[in-house]
């Protein structure tokens, strides 16, 4: 999500601030072609025909408690914890993947949690090259199409794999800011307002492993939301697959 830098700031009393912005949506060529694969680590293979469509995005502060996982596919939670620089990956297992496995229990009621991996995003000015760098994603996206979260049960539950597919099952992201936003804000959109026409399935190829995140097109009936000045102790739960 794009904003100004001066709308996103002025939220500061707790009052809500909606941002008029631009959404960054695919632009389908309509020649019938299939979209290209990405490569992961190849960041120019994720550059894709887009558009920037005009729209107002929602700040729920306020009323955060009006939004959960079932009504619009996210909500925010506060928890505090006790990692606060996410540097040290073995130590974001150790300490962090337990206090984010009793959240999601609490939140979600489930009765098995797997976590299966982690991504920091951050600017990095000392990156030899793009493919080096995680900064935010700036576009409309899902993280794993249906087939893709079906296949990462299979993957990460082995032998219980087959059986739970037979169940109900969600595969949920829990983002949280390193430190308080004032920059572009995470935008998230009621999953509700966006019909299956307008996800476009992309295939992303890992030297072992293919994954099939989905593009998005633009659509005014989109209801997009953020959090002003988001901080480490207000998590996000999206809703990827349900």
């Amino acid at each position: 999500m794009a904003t100004s830098d001066e709308k996103v700031a002025k939220s500061s009393s707790g009052v809500p601030r909606n941002v008029r912005t631009t959404i960054n949506y695919y632009k389908d060529p309509e020649n019938g072609i299939e979209h290209a694969p990405s490569i992961a680590g190849k960041r120019s293979t994720f550059v894709h025909p887009s558009i920037d469509f005009d729209t107002i995005v929602t700040d729920i502060t306020g009323s955060e408690d009006k939004y959960t996982l079932d009504s619009h596919g996210f909500q925010l939670h506060r928890h505090v914890s006790q990692e606060k620089e996410f540097f040290d990956d073995q130590r974001i297992k150790d300490l962090y993947y337990p206090e984010v496995e009793q959240l999601l229990f609490e939140v979600t009621g489930a009765s098995r949690i797997c976590i299966f991996d982690h991504t920091i995003r951050r600017p990095n000015p000392t990156a030899a090259s793009s493919d080096d760098e995680r900064r935010p994603v700036k576009r409309a996206h899902i993280d794993q199409s249906e087939w893709a979260s079906e296949n990462q049960v299979r993957r990460h539950l082995g032998e219980d794999g087959p059986r739970l597919l037979k169940s109900r099952y969600q595969l949920i992201n829990v983002w949280r800011p390193i430190k308080t936003i004032y920059k572009d804000p995470l935008a998230v959109c009621d999953s509700h307002s966006v019909p299956d026409e307008d996800i476009v399935p992309v295939k992303l190829i890992y030297p072992d492993w293919v994954g099939e995140p989905c593009t998005i097109l633009p659509n005014k009936a989109h209801r997009w939301y953020y959090k002003s000045q988001q901080t480490p102790e207000e998590v996000m739960f999206i809703k990827r697959y349900d």
